[in-house]
This record gives C-alpha cells, structure tokens and sequence, in this order.
C-alpha cells in the first residue's frame, strides 16, 4: 500500500517545478486570451474608418462596439458552467473555432447591422475561450504561484488588443479596415487546429468527475514520472461548508457576499477599459490628432496590462483584494487627469500609459481573484460568471460614452465619469475584503482507482 499510494494531485503539482509541460500549457491559453485581446479591441481601431465608409454620426457606432461584449456575456453565462460538467478542453477547442470563423465571415459585411450580428457570434467564442482558459492554466499551476502565472497569462489580453492597434495603424492605410478583420479570423482558426491535437484536460477536472485513472496518469507524466508509483488519484482541497457545485456554489450563503462584490468591480473595471479602448481613438481624433496618431497613443492604454504580472506575484504574497482595489483607486485618479491633457501631446502619452497600467492590471487580475476565491467545482462558473457580468460592463462603457458625446460633454468631463467607476471597483474589493466569509476548513477528497 505504502509502495502505490493514492496520490493528491494538487500535491503533486505543488511538488513539482513549473515545467516544460506546464509552460506549455501557458503559452497555449496566453494565445487564446492574447486573440481575444486582438479580437475585442479590433472594432474600436476600425470605428473611424467605419464612421468614413459608411457615412455614420457617432452615436451609431455604440451597437456595433457593444454587439461582441454581449456576445462575450452570453457566451461566458452559457459555457462557463458547462465547462464545469463537461470539462474544459473541448470548450476551449470549439470556441477558438468560432471565434476564428465569425471573425473571418465579419471582414466581408456590407453593412452595420450585419457587421453587428457577426459581432456578437465572435463575441459568443470569445466568453467561452477566456473564461476557460483561465480556469485551465489556473487548474495546472502550483498553488504558491496562481496568481502571478494566472496574471501573467491574462496579460495577453491588453497585450492582444495593444497589437491590434499597432497593426491598425499600419495596416488599414495599406489595405483598409476589412483586413484588420480578416487577420482576426485567420489566426484563431490556426490556434485552434494546435490546440485540438495538443492541449490536455485539466487534471483536476479529470480526477473531480472521477474519471480512469490512466487517463489521469497520462497528463502527469508530462509533468513527472513520480506519476507512475500512484494506484490512484483524488483531489483534497480545503472547502466552505457546501455539498453545492457550479451556479449552485457561486451563490450559495458562503460565497455570495464575495460573488456580488467580484462581479461590481469586474463591471466597473469594463466599464473604464471598454470606454477607453473604444473611443479613445474616436475622442482624440476629434481633440485634434491625426488618424494614426490618435490610434497609436490610444495602444497605449491597453498595452499598459503587461503590469498584471506584478500584481499577481503581490497577490501571491499579500492581501489580493486590497492590492487590486490599490489600483483600482490610481487608475480613477489617474484617469481624471487624462481629461486634463487636451491638446497637450507630451503629457497626454505618458498619462495614458500609467492610466493603462493601473486600469488594466487590476482588470486583468480580477481573472487570478475569481479562480482562486473558488473550488475546482465551482471554478468554471464563478470565473466565467464573473467576466460575463462584468462584459456588460463594458457594454455599458461603449453605449456611455455614447451618450456623453450626444449630450456635448467635454474631453475633461468624459474621463471625469470614466474615472467614478474607478472608485466603485475599489469600493467593491474592499466590501469584499470586510466581509471574511466564514471558512469551514473541511477536507473533500474525490478519489479515482486505477482501473484494470
């Protein structure tokens, strides 16, 4: 019994370096959010080049911005909690695909509204793959380091829609707005074969639905052959007191102070990405800047998310909550000043890159606080609950924005309000951090044999 003892996964991972299988898995689910990024933001480099063509007034581009964030919500609502029942591979395959061909079909519309339907269908893709790749690279990573690989990972995310408007700028002079589209679909549709062949299931997943041991044992070996000594598997994690899994979980007494706060600020946060992403380019073209200029300092602001990666290893060492509402406070502050900088090139660049930095970093680690606050059960669909819930946030933004500009606000006063749901997100994080929800420190274990 001592020579093939039943073996805890999450020890094994903890036990181990994070290895060549492992950063592998990494890189394929950076992919996967990096696109997303690309995907997200492409529509607001391309919005003035829609507004030229198309002989729109402004506020007509709101649906089309927003078309793809509701796709996002629907797409996150529905196969987040799939994913906790059928698992997340096959989640994460299909729905790189549809991303990759509604992406591809959009760069032909003719017209706004088809252009909007598209829109939401690549949306639909994009809920599903972010949410479960997240809940993917979480669900391979040691428990000492989830936040900074998780935050390192959702980096591709602002990264993503940073490189979407550096090649904009190049590339719609050269071959107009349909290409930026087009890039967009392609490149989902090749990730996509790579990962049908190439990524495993979570391991976790795979011993919490009790599935053969060989198939357990066959991820890890990749990791180590330490692997092979185990007769069987089980998952040990130290749980709240409930018998609930998935939705269930997510809302029950024990988690939903911290599920209510978590989806405030994850809309608060979309609220000002969504609102900047989208129309910066729009809004600083009318203070004044050229095209490409106004869409390269605009790639600014979501290029500043790589700082995620140093507040997930702050995560990892102290209160998370109160290091993401940190940022959530600077970046209102910083976003106000934004408003200040009308017509002054020279500090309007670097106060957008520090604005980016704070904005997006917290958004981006809201990802890491929402996968380690649950259990593996109930993972997929408090992460994908989250970001759907805070998709609308992001709709919100865009249709905001919208208004503002309909109702005549100033440069100033747009980033005024943009800067308040700073505030809110950090208001939200620290409600959450008062709370402490009672933790009963019960043991639930699922053990797997090995079948003969």
């Amino acid at each position: 019994m001592q020579d093939h003892p039943i073996a805890d996964v999450q020890a094994f991972i903890n036990a181990h370096p994070f290895g060549r299988f492992q950063r592998f898995v990494f890189f394929m689910c950076f992919v996967i959010v990096l696109l997303d990024g690309f995907d997200t933001a492409a529509i607001g480099y391309i919005a003035p080049s829609l507004l030229t063509e198309w002989h729109l007034a402004k506020p007509a581009l709101a649906p089309v911005l927003s078309a793809a964030l509701f796709g996002i919500a629907f797409g996150a609502f529905l196969f987040g909690p799939l994913s906790d029942r059928v698992g997340r591979r096959p989640l994460v395959v299909g729905s790189v695909f549809v991303i990759g061909a509604a992406c591809t079909v959009s760069a032909f519309s003719s017209g706004i509204g088809q252009l909007s339907l598209l829109r939401f269908v690549t949306g639909v893709g994009l809920g599903a793959a972010m949410a479960n790749a997240v809940t993917m690279i979480d669900e391979f990573c040691p428990t000492s380091r989830r936040a900074t690989v998780t935050s390192l990972m959702c980096c591709g995310f602002p990264l993503g829609a940073a490189l979407g408007g550096l090649i904009a700028a190049w590339l719609i002079p050269h071959a107009g707005w349909r290409a930026v589209l087009l890039l967009g679909g392609v490149m989902p549709v090749l990730h996509g074969a790579l990962l049908f062949f190439r990524l495993p299931e979570s391991v976790r997943f795979l011993v919490k639905k009790e599935r053969p041991a060989e198939q357990i044992r066959a991820v890890l070996l990749r990791i180590s052959h330490d692997s092979s000594n185990a007769r069987g598997f089980a998952l040990v994690e130290g749980a709240r007191q409930t018998d609930q899994s998935g939705l269930g979980l997510v809302m029950s007494r024990s988690y939903l102070v911290g599920t209510l706060m978590l989806w405030l600020a994850a809309f608060m946060g979309l609220v000002i990405c969504y609102a900047s992403i989208n129309w910066m380019p729009v809004l600083l073209k009318d203070a004044g800047l050229g095209a490409s200029r106004a869409a390269l300092i605009s790639a600014l602001f979501p290029l500043g998310g790589i700082g995620a990666v140093l507040c997930g290893a702050l995560m990892d060492r102290f209160n998370a909550n109160l290091v993401i509402a940190g940022c959530y406070a600077l970046a209102a502050i910083s976003l106000f000043f934004i408003g200040q900088t009308e017509g002054k090139v020279a500090l309007l660049v670097p106060i957008v890159l520090i604005s980016g930095v704070l904005a997006n970093t917290a958004q981006s680690s809201m990802n890491a606080l929402a996968a380690t606050f649950y259990p593996t059960e109930g993972r997929g669909s408090g992460v994908a609950w989250m970001l759907g819930v805070g998709r609308f946030g992001g709709i919100a933004g865009s249709f905001l924005v919208a208004e503002l500009v309909r109702r005549h606000f100033t440069f100033a006063q747009i980033f005024t309000v943009i800067a308040v749901a700073g505030g809110l997100a950090c208001f939200a994080l620290l409600i959450k951090h008062a709370a402490r929800p009672h933790v009963i420190h019960e043991v639930s274990s699922e053990v797997t044999s090995l079948s003969h």
